[in-house]
């Protein structure tokens, strides 16, 4: 249903949006907004903010804003459609009554749902009643109490072929809705439709309003075709669609910052008795592009928890395919394989919370198990097979849709490329991820930045040697591959020496933001070793004066490194390196440098896999790239250059 903006207004106006938020959040009064601490990451210091006349929120710690129907839909994982019926309610207002065909569906749909409530509550009574016995035993050998039992509404089916169907008609429930919501076997080679589910434990599985619209039945018998059988398609559910358990794992999931997706209904419940109820379950099937972006409305990196056997590394090289394509900027997964042999049920009960909470923490990153995957695949030991593994792992990074994260990608496929196969690798394309030997983080050694000694041609500097005949484009002899390194001086960039003279020199602002300064990456290993030196002053908490920094930096060796410093800084900003000069003004010339300084370090990253792709395709696409990152780094030296001069 669409709902024109008066209705939204309405709703809005009668309801102020501390109202709203105050029901999650303690909000305390701050002037004419009111102030608390974020419901979207852990702080000490309130920045979240909720204003009612400008009516929105504002959280700088996380950077979410938006109005009373985003704040519910971000807090409980709701939908648009549902966040307004739950605060129309609230603000009593009416919703516009559907049209006719709406209206008929939803009344079939009510009836379904009554129906199926139902048949949930028949379930129930039979495994408490004389004919559960059997269920009871199975359930008591899986460890699942009476109290889950009723938490998680577990039933049983009888053996009887027609003993819901001749329930629901004492209940004058028709057969063909009992049909329709799945419960009966029909078709033309069934004279008598009977019961879909039969001598099963029952796991109920609700939709995100938390009403039962499905089964999935658990057989007891060995002999059955079908270990476990869900409800079929109906009206109200859609397999591919829906999470088992999703309607309370939801809540738990905002508040934990992540959800866990096991494979199976006893892993969950197993796994939600043991302190995880951020943990849902595909219904049966290998997880769907629908069910990874209902992962992705709870938390940001779900984690993938699957079995530690075959089955289960293959379950988390099938869900690959599906997330890479699907990938959305700011989400990603992570994948916990679990000991050999052992699900997550059997680690809860062998090893309780803390050995799941082992194997969580060890999951692993998306690019780790493609990695993974592909090395799995097939040797690597001859240039045949390596050519093969490199043409595999593009291909899959290929299927991501976003252009940047593609590339982010393609250059991390390159470094571990170039860590696993050395010299042999950085022959073929002159790269070793952009760091000097030793300085990857943790991929293995390399050849020195931009893939070898500074100077000569391509084919000095990776000593390869290039197939006869073979003549670079223009556009191609005029990239790094091919040409002597730029930018590639032992000594600091002038940038880089303004930002770490200011720290040398101004030991307040040393002491303040010595967390900032310790995550830059620069590019001379001087500069690098003089920020290690600051960084280790900063670390004393003693409140130094330039002169003791300058001793301090001159007995690890690092006087000539600060002398050169000081030397290489454009005129322009000289005054930064006298201790008298302005705080404030210091401050801000230092946090305007950084800014540049990560710019220009993503536009050199962005550069080199321009180039490469070049390399590797001489095509106008990836021409037009090379000189898109080239025309941003000219236009960021430019506004360096005035910024400088001024």
């Amino acid at each position: 249903m669409r709902y024109p903006p008066d209705l939204l207004d309405e709703i809005r106006a009668r309801l102020p949006v501390s109202e709203v938020v105050g029901r999650r959040v303690q909000l305390k009064k701050a002037g004419r907004e009111w102030k608390a601490l974020s419901p979207f990451n852990a702080e000490k210091t309130p920045s979240f903010y909720v204003n009612d006349q400008k009516g929105f929120y504002h959280c700088f710690s996380s950077g979410k804003h938006g109005d009373i129907f985003r704040f519910l839909m971000e807090t409980e994982g709701v939908s648009f459609p549902e966040a307004v019926e739950r605060l129309a309610q609230q603000a009593g207002v009416a919703l516009p009554t559907p049209d006719p065909a709406d209206r008929e569906r939803e009344t079939k749909r009510a009836g379904l749902v009554e129906i199926v409530e139902m048949a949930a509550a028949f379930f129930e009574a039979e495994l408490k009643g004389r004919r559960g016995g059997k269920a009871r035993d199975y359930l008591a050998r899986r460890g699942i109490s009476e109290a889950l039992q009723a938490r998680f509404r577990i039933g049983y089916a009888p053996t009887d072929r027609f003993a819901l169907r001749d329930h629901l008609a004492g209940k004058d429930v028709p057969a063909e809705l009992m049909a329709e919501a799945g419960l009966l076997v029909t078709g033309e080679d069934v004279n008598v439709p009977y019961d879909r589910f039969r001598d099963r434990v029952m796991f109920p599985i609700a939709d995100l309003r938390g009403r039962v619209v499905a089964f999935g039945g658990r057989a007891l018998q060995a002999d059955v075709p079908a270990k476990y059988l869900n409800s079929p398609e109906t009206p109200l559910f859609h397999k591919g669609a829906m999470l088992y358990n999703a309607h309370t794992a939801r809540k738990a999931a905002h508040d934990r910052g992540t959800v866990v997706a096991v494979e199976g209904y006893v892993d969950v419940i197993a796994m939600s008795a043991t302190g995880f109820p951020h943990t849902v379950a595909p219904l049966g099937t290998a997880l769907t592009e629908d069910q990874l972006a209902l992962l992705w409305r709870m938390a940001d990196e779900p984690i993938l928890c699957f079995d530690g056997d075959k089955a289960g590394r293959r379950a988390a090289f099938r869900a690959l395919d599906v997330a890479l394509p699907a990938l959305p900027v700011g989400k990603s997964l992570r994948f916990a394989i679990l000991p050999e042999g052992q699900d997550p049920d059997d680690l809860a009960r062998a090893g309780g919370a803390a050995a799941i909470e082992r194997v969580l923490s060890a999951a692993l990153p998306l690019v780790e198990v493609l990695w993974a995957r592909e090395l799995e695949a097939g040797p690597t030991d001859t240039p045949e097979h390596r050519a093969a593994l490199e043409r595999r792992l593009f291909a899959a990074v290929r299927t991501i849709k976003d252009e940047t994260l593609q590339r982010y990608f393609r250059e991390d496929v390159e470094t571990r490329l170039s860590a696993a196969f050395g010299a042999v690798r950085r022959g073929r394309s002159g790269y070793d991820g952009g760091r000097g030997a030793g300085q990857g983080r943790g991929y293995g050694g390399g050849a020195g930045r931009g893939g070898g000694s500074r100077g000569g041609r391509f084919e000095e500097r990776a000593g390869a040697r290039l197939p006869s005949g073979f003549r670079p484009s223009p556009h191609l002899l005029r990239t790094r591959l091919f040409t002597p390194g730029e930018g590639e001086a032992e000594a600091p960039h002038p940038r880089e020496a303004a930002i770490l003279a200011a720290f040398a020199t101004h030991p307040a602002l040393l002491e303040q933001q010595a967390d900032i300064l310790a995550e830059l990456d620069f590019a001379s290993p001087e500069a690098t070793a003089l920020q290690r030196g600051l960084v280790d002053c900063a670390a004393r908490h003693d409140a130094p004066t330039p002169e003791v920094i300058a001793a301090r930096l001159a007995r690890a060796g690092l006087s000539r490194t600060l002398e050169s410093v000081y030397e290489r800084i454009v005129p322009g900003l000289r005054w930064i390196s006298d201790p008298l000069a302005d705080p404030l003004r210091v401050e801000d010339a230092v946090r305007q440098a950084i800014i540049l300084h990560r710019r220009a370090h993503t536009l050199h990253t962005e550069l080199r896999a321009a180039e490469r792709a070049l390399a590797d395709d001489d095509s106008e696409a990836n021409l037009a790239w090379l000189r898109e990152v080239r025309t941003q780094l000219s236009s960021l030296e430019g506004a360096e250059a005035q910024r400088d001069d001024a």
